[in-house]
Order: structure tokens, then sequence, then C-alpha cells
């Protein structure tokens, strides 16, 4: 008998146990009669600016934006390069080909998935202009090293912190920092599978430069240094509307306890599968899992065994963005970046979010088990 369907992600459950406080936020919104850049952004921005540990907020339309936004705000431009991975979506690559900029890849570190400091700073030239690197699956980059690097050459750094919300890890004196509080800019999505996911697209940047911030609030909204004003060149109109930060508030008040619950269902996969020949993901204490990614040189022989009796996984990411023909420009060759290659051809994340049962988790467990046995 075929074992129950898991779902490889169900938002229905979050939003299940959380709908009436989302059903009063909603109901706020719409008697307050305003629904961009109101007081339920400006809170938002206070309070999550206070929960990363950074000194502003500044909400925009997603993710993909507040990457630019980034770039633009810290004048990267034609001529420039911006130093980043391959191993993570395109997004952060077609920013900076946004702003005019050059990415330059460098590889990652095989245990980690995340920029491999030592090539970082190899990779560095007269024209870097900003390091970005990538939090993956909800596991910081080694922001000590990075930072250590970046300061030393005076480039600032903009963390990719997607998928990295309440993500920790301790600072070079022992203090542990969440993701958000190291670079000069970070940048979050809170698309709605994120560890605190929107329920529609929206994103944010945090930094702790006054500066950076008031520019960032004016690029957001056309340039306009007042209204119908333009102080600057280069703004957009990408904004966090007021629906989207009265829901991401409520859910920011359950991010830590999801982030736990995440940890416990990791342990949990870390339990059942630990006599298999999967590379499991290392565990950390600032680990928040927004993926459970597990590397096996039968990817694709187990892959096709899990959906083949109900079970959800997927592959972040199955194509480096330098072997993609869109980027074929970049100038990198097959092989050039080696580890974060064979990773592409390795790597499985199962199911993993804060409602998924002990059940569920053995089921899953269950089925891979069985799948590398074929």
């Amino acid at each position: 008998m075929q074992s129950p369907a898991v779902p490889f992600g169900d938002l229905r459950r979050q939003s299940a146990a959380l709908r009436a406080e989302l059903d009063a936020a909603v109901s706020r919104v719409i008697a307050s009669g305003w629904y961009i850049l109101g007081r339920e952004v400006a809170s938002f921005e206070e309070e999550f600016a206070a929960y990363c540990g950074a000194a502003h907020c500044v909400g925009v339309a997603s993710g993909a934006e507040a990457l630019y936004l980034a770039l633009a705000a810290l004048d990267v431009g034609p001529g420039a390069e911006v130093i980043t991975v391959a191993n993570a979506c395109m997004y952060q690559v077609v920013a900076i080909l946004q702003t005019g900029a050059r990415p330059v890849l460098v590889d990652v570190d095989p245990a980690t998935h995340t920029m491999d400091p030592q090539l970082l700073a190899a990779a560095i030239s007269p024209r870097t202009r900003a390091i970005m690197p990538v939090h993956l699956f909800g596991r910081l980059a080694d922001m000590p090293a990075i930072m250590a690097i970046a300061d030393h050459h005076g480039i600032p750094v903009v963390e990719d912190a997607a998928q990295a919300h309440g993500a920790l890890l301790d600072d070079a004196g022992g203090r542990p920092r969440r993701a958000g509080a190291w670079g000069t800019l970070a940048c979050f999505s809170f698309y709605p599978s994120k560890n605190l996911g929107a329920l529609g697209d929206g994103g944010a940047l945090t930094t702790s430069d006054p500066d950076l911030a008031a520019r960032l609030r004016r690029l957001r909204m056309y340039g306009w240094g007042s209204k119908y004003h333009t102080a600057e060149s280069g703004g957009r109109n990408s904004r966090l509307d007021e629906l989207q930060a009265a829901l991401l508030r409520v859910k920011l008040g359950y991010l830590d306890s999801g982030n736990a619950a995440r940890r416990e269902r990791a342990a949990w996969y870390a339990e059942l599968l630990a006599d298999t020949p999967l590379i499991l993901p290392a565990d950390y204490p600032g680990h928040v899992y927004h993926l459970y990614v597990v590397e096996s040189a039968r990817r694709d022989v187990l892959r096709a065994h899990l959906q083949s009796v109900g079970v959800g996984c997927d592959v972040h990411y199955p194509e480096p963005v330098h072997l993609q023909s869109a980027y074929a420009d970049l100038g990198y060759a097959p092989g050039s970046l080696s580890h974060t290659e064979a990773l592409a051809g390795r790597i499985l994340s199962l199911p993993m979010f804060p409602e998924l049962s002990r059940a569920e988790v053995e089921i899953v467990s269950s089925a891979v088990i069985e799948g590398l046995s074929r």
C-alpha cells in the first residue's frame, strides 16, 4: 500500500493557523483607506529593522527589486564589477546586469554551498564596486571572513538574504548577528514560500547607513525628494504596499517559532537518514533551514522515485547561472566553477516547512531510503 502523499510545501496550513490575525490585518488596512506607503509599511520597516539588528529598513516591491536598488544606491554602473556566486537563482546576476555592471562569479565552498572567501579575495580587481554573497538555503555565508576581505579593500557588501530571515552567525567577537546586519546593505524577499513570506510579492532592504536608507526611499519612488520633485535620476516605482506590510507584521511575530520548527524537522531528518549514503546539510545553531538540501550521487534516480510515490521534492538549482544560454557572453566555460557544477548534479531539496508533521518526515525518509536502494 502506497503511503500518503507529502507536499513539498503547504502555505495553506500556515495561513489557516494565523487566519484570524491575518483577517484582522486586512480589515485594518481596508478601513484605513490608505494603501500605499502608510502606517503599516512604516511600522513594519521599524519592526523588521529592529529584528535584524539594523538601524533602517526600506520596503520595496520584491526581493529582485531590492537587489537592483541596493546596487543603484551604491552607484554601481557601467564599467563596474560585482562579485557573486553562480549556484543561486539568477536574480542577483539579473540585478547586476540591469545596472550595466559585469557579474564576476566565484566558486563556492562545497561544504556550505556559499561563497568561498579565498576565491573572493582572488577575484577582486580595481573595477570591483560591490560584493554580493548569497545566504543559501537558510545558512549564512562566511560573513566574518567576507567582511574582513571587503573592509580591507574598502568595498561595500550587499547581502542576498532572501533565504535567511532570522539566520544567525557569530561575528569575530563571538556575538550572534542576524542576516541583514552584516553588510553595507542587505536584501530580503518576502515571496510567500520564504521563512517570512507575504501573501504576494514583497521585499525590503536593511542598512545602518542613514544616507543610504534615505537614498533608497527616494529611488523606490521615482527618485522623488518630495512629492512631484525628482531629486535624482534612476528612480523607479518599487514599493511594498500597505496590505502586504500588515500581513508581514503578523507573520514576523511567528518567525522565530517557525524557524525553531524548521530546525526541529531538520533534526528529525538527520536522525532518520543518518545511516544512508546521503550527504546531509551540516547543522549549526543559526541555520534556519529555508530548504532542506541533501546530496546524492544518484540524485536523479532518487528524485524520480520520490515523485513516483507522491513525495514532493525539487532541485535548487539545477543549472548554474554561468552555464545558462542567456549568460554565455559572461565567458565562463564548463568546468570553470567546478564545485558549483558538481553540486548542481547532486543536490535535492526535501519537504521542509514548519507545519510538516513527524509522520510526514518519516514517510519522506522511508521513501528516500527505498529510493536509494533501487
